[in-house]
């Protein structure tokens, strides 16, 4: 029976509301739900965006094998070593014989693919986009990963470049260079926060030198000629297209990582400890040639294996009497007023 009073119902959430305000909610549920469906799509796509974001290895095919390969010839003097492959194509005179690790291949089947490669990689390297300018002299700079231009040369004038991998292994460094590369003697670039010479590329438009005793890192992909002053050492490879390598006591290791040859980025460099101790002694005689660049002294040994003659004795004769002092002392009887002695 109808007793005039208006019904209220409770809503499902039993808030006690009138029914006509369950409407509001469940519109205001359903915004809040799209919304947040809207905020994880964009999210995800933020993180889609800076993965692909990263720059990707330059995939060198076949060609990653190889320490050194050239287009006219090969030439070197002096005992140069390369743990890797030596080819050249189409050229056919190789002179100086460096002593090399890997295979030979003069015009084969093999340098003919291997240089193919190398050509894609190169078109690879040179489209990609900036992350910014290179400058026109790298000596003191730091770089993160990406890809850097040089318009036209890009020169390591003093002292040392640094390229910085941020903690991330699979970091990758790529400088796009218009024309040439040099580099002074006696100059270096160095690799620090996980930072792989396997995933550093130099694309050279034209020749690239690199001077006396100069300590290089990466993967050498010039156009034209590649020439390795005396006691450069590299850890990488020399790949020129159409010109000469030419070579004067150098060093070179492989720096080879799961990325070297499919360009996917990932995996740990596999430089052996034959390369890496060889690599260091070149390095500790390229240090201590004379100006005229031929002259080889004894290298320093390291650091923690050197004396200090007199004063390294005079410090063992202290210690030998400070330790015979102690012998002969009596410890000190704990007294029965201190905390924790024993009072019997």
């Amino acid at each position: 029976m109808n007793s005039g009073v208006p019904h209220t119902h409770e809503s499902p959430s039993r808030d006690s509301l009138p029914a006509s305000w369950t409407p509001f909610f469940r519109a205001g549920a359903k915004t809040f739900r799209v919304a947040l469906l809207l905020f994880g799509s964009l999210s995800t796509l933020l993180f889609s965006s800076s993965a692909l974001g990263a720059t990707a290895s330059v995939g060198l095919g076949t060609a990653a094998s190889f320490s050194v390969l050239g287009g006219s010839t090969v030439t070197n003097t002096g005992p140069t070593t390369m743990f890797g492959d030596l080819g050249l194509s189409p050229g056919s005179s190789v002179t100086g014989a460096p002593h090399v690790l890997g295979q030979t291949h003069v015009d084969d089947a093999v340098a003919i693919g291997a240089k193919n490669d190398l050509t894609t990689a190169y078109i690879d390297a040179a489209s990609r986009p900036t992350n910014g300018s290179a400058g026109t002299d790298l000596a003191g700079q730091t770089f993160s990963p990406g890809v850097r231009t040089a318009s036209s040369s890009l020169l390591l004038s003093s002292g040392s470049v640094t390229l910085d991998a941020q903690g991330d292994p699979n970091a990758v460094f790529i400088f796009q260079i218009g024309s040439t590369l040099t580099t002074g003697s006696s100059t270096s670039v160095l690799l620090v926060n996980g930072a792989q010479a396997c995933n550093v590329f130099w694309q050279v438009g034209s020749s690239a030198t690199l001077g006396t005793g100069t300590r290089f890192v990466g993967t050498v992909m010039a156009l034209a000629t590649i020439t390795a002053n005396t006691a450069a050492t590299i850890h990488g490879r020399l790949l020129a297209q159409t010109g000469a390598v030419n070579l004067d006591t150098n060093t070179i290791t492989t720096s080879s990582c799961a990325s070297s040859v499919s360009g996917s980025g990932g995996g740990t460099e596999t430089t052996t400890p034959t390369e890496a101790a060889t690599l260091a002694e070149a390095i500790a005689a390229g240090e201590v040639k004379g100006s005229g660049g031929k002259a080889v002294t004894t290298p320093l040994p390291p650091i923690g294996s050197r004396t200090t003659g007199k004063h390294r004795r005079s410090h063992r004769r202290r210690h030998a009497r400070r330790r015979k002092a102690t012998r002969h002392v009596s410890p000190r009887p704990a007294l029965p007023h201190s905390p924790g002695a024993f009072t019997g």
